[in-house]
């Protein structure tokens, strides 16, 4: 049974009776307590998608929830839910766009390592690799002696998200992003 502190992004807990996908973790210190950290968790009801925020003690105990993770792709949007293949037996995963929607700006038909998150046979996450790579399809145009200077600029991925890149990075560039951070990491190798 892990501590409140050891929960990570995407763990499935029971709470309640409930199994739950923790979306979001804020640690929080508050003045005048002796050694009390808060953590305040976004949770989401797997079943019914439904929202809780609670927040726990430091040293609280939780249980984690039967959860498996399977390596999947990509494959197709279907009305409001991304479909994603199996990548050993082929079974179709469907993710309602709304319970992804924050993972979904770093994911495109090439990216590779994404495992989909299923409690109790119900595919209810997706979980990113730590890295991906994207193609820029709008930034200000390249300045020559760019990288001599540490300026950024904003840059619109493929996915419609936007970073801060180097000033000597352009349209077109393929480069790799870190998804934890949501921040450039370099460029994609060739």
């Amino acid at each position: 049974m892990p501590k409140a502190s050891d929960i990570k992004k995407n763990a499935a807990i029971e709470y309640n009776g409930k199994v739950v996908i923790v979306r979001d973790i804020e640690r929080s210190v508050p003045q005048g307590r002796a050694g009390g950290s808060l953590y305040r968790m976004r949770m989401y009801d797997v079943v019914t998608g439904g929202k809780i925020d609670e927040t726990f003690k430091a040293d609280e105990m939780l249980n984690f929830a039967d959860l498996s993770r399977r390596p999947s792709m990509f494959s197709y949007i279907d009305g409001e839910e991304y479909v994603f293949m199996d990548n050993e037996d082929y079974t179709p995963y469907n993710l309602n766009k709304d319970s992804i929607e924050e993972e979904i700006l770093f994911i495109n038909e090439e990216t590779q390592g994404l495992q989909v998150i299923i409690v109790d046979g119900t595919p209810v996450g997706v979980d990113l690799p730590s890295s991906v790579e994207l193609e820029i399809v709008e930034t200000d145009p390249s300045i020559k002696g760019g990288s001599a200077t540490a300026r950024t600029k904003p840059a619109i991925l493929s996915t419609g998200l936007t970073v801060q890149v180097p000033e000597h990075i352009s349209v077109g560039d393929k480069i790799k992003v870190n998804t934890e951070e949501r921040k450039f990491m370099g460029r994609a190798d060739k």
